[in-house]
This record gives C-alpha cells, sequence and structure tokens, in this order.
C-alpha cells in the first residue's frame, strides 16, 4: 500500500485529513503523470458523490488540474462506474471520482483512472506519489500560465449517458418485476430511478434524498435491515442496495434475506455459464470469499482463481487471465464484457433479468450456494500499528493455534483494511459458537498489543 493512496484511491477525513491542499497537489501531479505522452491539450473528468465536502474536494482538484494546463470537465453527482465509462467514451486522458465509498460522511477519497477507464496500476500511482511527497518542485516547474491553464467546463449528459448505456446490456424490458432500491443517499440517488424505471420495473426507492450529510447512515449496503423490512412491508420480488459511489450492489431476498457479493457471484457464474458467456468457465474471487462458494464451484464444474482483497486486484487477474467475471463478498462485482470496474446498478440489472427471464425467486436462485457461517471483527488500530501488527509475536502466536484447532474444517484471515484504520478478523467454520469465541479471542489479543489510542 502506498503512502497517499491505498487499495481504492486516497482516503481519510476530508479537509484535515484529505486536505484541499493535497487534493489540489494529486489534481496536478496525476495530471502530469498521466498526460506526459499526449501531444494535444489534455482533459480530465471529475464526478463526485454527495458528500458535502466533495464541492470542495472537486473545487481544489479542478484548480490543481487546470493550473498545469489541462481542461477539466465536470460531470456532477454521479457513481464511480459512470466516470469510467465516460472516460473512454469521451476519449478524455484520465478520469477522477470524488468519494469515500462506503464509508462515513466525515471521510472522502479521490480514486483515478487512466483514458482507458481502468484504474490506475500500483506503479502509476506510486509515481504520482512521488512527485508529490519527493520532488514537489517538478510540480511547480511544470505549472501553466497566460493562454496554456487549463479550462473548466461541465458535461450535462453525463448521468443520462450512462444510464443508457447500462440499459443496452440486458436483451429483455423489466416489465413486472418489483424492486426496492436503496440508493444509499449517495450517487445512486441520481440515477436510479431513471434507469430501472426507465427498463419497466415497478421501482420504490429508499434513502434517496441525499443532504449532503446522510450518506451511508444507516443505509445502503452496508446496512440492509432497513431493506430488508421493507421489501417485506411492500412485498416485492427483491431489494437491491448500493454504497455512497454506487460500485457495489448487495441484495435481499423476497423474505428479507440477505444475499451477499459471494452468492451474487455464484448466480451470474451458473448463468453465464449455461449461456456460454462465463470465460473459461471461471470465475475470479477473492481470499475473503466464503468456503461455501468454493464447495459450489466444485459442485457445478466453475473454476474459481483467487486473488487479495480489493476490486483492483480482482481485475487485475482478470485481464491477465481474460476472465470475464469477478467480485468480492461486499457487492464489488465486474462484467468485463461491460466494464471496466465494479458497478453496482449494472449488477442489480443483470440480477433483475435473469429474475425476469428465469421466472424464480431470489431465494430459489440464491439456494445454489450453501454459505458457511462466518464471523467478522473490525478492530480499530492506531495509525502507527500499521503494517507493523504482522510482526507481533503474540498475534502471530494465537492465529496459528487457532487455525490448527479450526483443520480442514475453516479457516482464519486476518488482515488491515485497504481503506480504512482497521485490522479485520475473519473466521469460517462449521460451528458458530466455536469461531465466534476464536474471533473474540483474536480481535482482544490485537486490541491489547495495538491499542486505538495514540
Amino acid at each position: 500500500m502506498g503512502r497517499l493512496f491505498g487499495t481504492d484511491g486516497a482516503r481519510g477525513v476530508a479537509i484535515t485529513e484529505l486536505t484541499c491542499e493535497t487534493a489540489m497537489q494529486i489534481g496536478r501531479a496525476a495530471a502530469l503523470v498521466l498526460t506526459q505522452k499526449t501531444h494535444h491539450k489534455a482533459k480530465i473528468l471529475i464526478g463526485k458523490d454527495t458528500r458535502i465536502s466533495s464541492d470542495i474536494l472537486e473545487a481544489a482538484l479542478v484548480a490543481g488540474i487546470c493550473s498545469t494546463g489541462a481542461d477539466a470537465v465536470i460531470l456532477g453527482v454521479v457513481p464511480t462506474p459512470a466516470v469510467a465509462y465516460l472516460v473512454k467514451k469521451r476519449e478524455a486522458d484520465a478520469g477522477v471520482m470524488i468519494s469515500a465509498s462506503h464509508n462515513s460522511m466525515e471521510f472522502n477519497g479521490i480514486k483515478l483512472f487512466a483514458g482507458t477507464g481502468y484504474k490506475l496500476s500500483d506503479d502509476i500511482e506510486e509515481e504520482i506519489e512521488a512527485l508529490i511527497l519527493d520532488t514537489p518542485e517538478k510540480i511547480t516547474e511544470s505549472l501553466a500560465c497566460g493562454e496554456m491553464v487549463g479550462r473548466v467546463s461541465y458535461d450535462k449528459n453525463a448521468g443520462w449517458d450512462y444510464i443508457r448505456y447500462v440499459m443496452k446490456t440486458i436483451d429483455c424490458d423489466l416489465r413486472g418485476v418489483r424492486v426496492a432500491i436503496d440508493c444509499a443517499n449517495g450517487s445512486a440517488s441520481a440515477t436510479a430511478e431513471n434507469l430501472f424505471g426507465g427498463l419497466g420495473a415497478t421501482v420504490f426507492l429508499i434513502n434517496c434524498s441525499p443532504d449532503g450529510t446522510n450518506i451511508n447512515e444507516k443505509c445502503g449496503s452496508t446496512y440492509l435491515d432497513t431493506l430488508s423490512n421493507f421489501v417485506r412491508e411492500k412485498k416485492c420480488q427483491l431489494g437491491v442496495a448500493f454504497d455512497g459511489d454506487a460500485d457495489r450492489c448487495l441484495a435481499v431476498d423476497e423474505n428479507g434475506a440477505i444475499v451477499d457479493g459471494d452468492k451474487l457471484i455464484a448466480i451470474f457464474a451458473k448463468s453465464m455459464r449455461d449461456k456460454g458467456t462465463l470465460k473459461k468457465n471461471t470465475a475470479v474471487v477473492t481470499v475473503m470469499t466464503n468456503l461455501g462458494f468454493t464447495h459450489f464451484a466444485k459442485e457445478n464444474n466453475i473454476n474459481m482463481v483467487t486473488t487479495k482483497v480489493g476490486d483492483r486486484y480482482i481485475l487485475e487477474q482478470m485481464l491477465a487471465g481474460d476472465y470475464s467475471l469477478g467480485g468480492e463478498q461486499s457487492g464489488h462485482i465486474i462484467f468485463r464484457d461491460y466494464a471496466t470496474t465494479g458497478d453496482g446498478q449494472l449488477t442489480a440489472v443483470q440480477l433483475l433479468a435473469i429474475i425476469k427471464e428465469t421466472d424464480m425467486k431470489l431465494s430459489t436462485l440464491s439456494a445454489l450456494m450453501d454459505r458457511y457461517p462466518q464471523v467478522m471483527i473490525n478492530v480499530k488500530i492506531a495509525k502507527k500499528w500499521k503494517e507493523t501488527w504482522k510482526n507481533d509475536s503474540e498475534i502471530e502466536e494465537i492465529i496459528s493455534v487457532n487455525q490448527k484447532k479450526l483443520g480442514s474444517a475453516g479457516r482464519i484471515l486476518v488482515r488491515e483494511s485497504g481503506t480504512e484504520p482497521l485490522i479485520r478478523v475473519m473466521i469460517e467454520g462449521k460451528r458458530f459458537d466455536i469461531i465466534n469465541e476464536m474471533a473474540l479471542k483474536i480481535a482482544d489479543k490485537i486490541k491489547e498489543r495495538c491499542p486505538a489510542a495514540e
């Protein structure tokens, strides 16, 4: 993980950690690095979510981009995958999304896309970081002036162009499908009604009134209770929930039961295999994927390729192996035939199309994969413990002892979050009571050895 960029861009508490000065420097450095081989006036697209701090950071990024001589095109509030799609469609040199995804409103982030629509590689992010942190004088030397300063413009068709594209990814309409949609008071609030309603679905929107401070607040893909209750109350066939920037999707079935990313990938993998569109008969998943998916894959003769957590690493593996489907438990799902990044609304549209075409309930579709009991505990740590906690002998020992107790009937995964100051303790096994006790012991040991207070 880099000094500025984690697994999904630069992120921190807006203004105090992810400062306006940092945003301006990222804008300048990104413009210089991503457009250094162009022989024309560079163009960079900028999208944002609904956080109150997004406007401020947008202004700083625009100032940074234009001060290098590149033009900045403001897309407004759009989903992250819309930026990824539009940067290629508009033949831009790069794209920026201002969002902290599923995090609470005080956080914000900056995600960068190359002109291909793909997120930047680690190497390019490191080049940008080095320019900002090690040789800022090179940025100063490259500032434009006079008529060479960049211009600012506004793309009023951005949302609609993205909506129309996602609509074209299915061959049926969604008439007769009754769906509840939780927009997390985020980016999907600007597109969901027109997208799903335009396809003919009967749509019930919740958490679709962003005010700058309520993004992800007890709603969206990280808080499904409200959606679950709503689906039962309104007798919907299913509900789908997005996160703040709408690049992930989780669902609940007609009974309100959660259908997580692992189960969604299983549904898509089987459907695509049956249609002959699952390239190399393979799904790319992460080390966090439930053991139940492993058994599902074996039973259905589907190959499974595993990578580390983070949709950028899933995509890298998909590109390297020429695979068409990949994703993770959190709901980041990539359909490489249609998108260059995870797309929550595209995922939901594909799911609704399967329900329409098969005339099956989501509870029936999701039953094809049995989910092993899983316990996840997040342990907050101080910044000084980042990475170093891995070398603590007492933490290593307690993990090793409990893994031996589980044997082949379960697994323990302890990893540092790439987006938050947390260590995630995840244990899977056949008996919840046993794995829950183990997870608590490991979490307590981490708290003891790496206290959160500075």
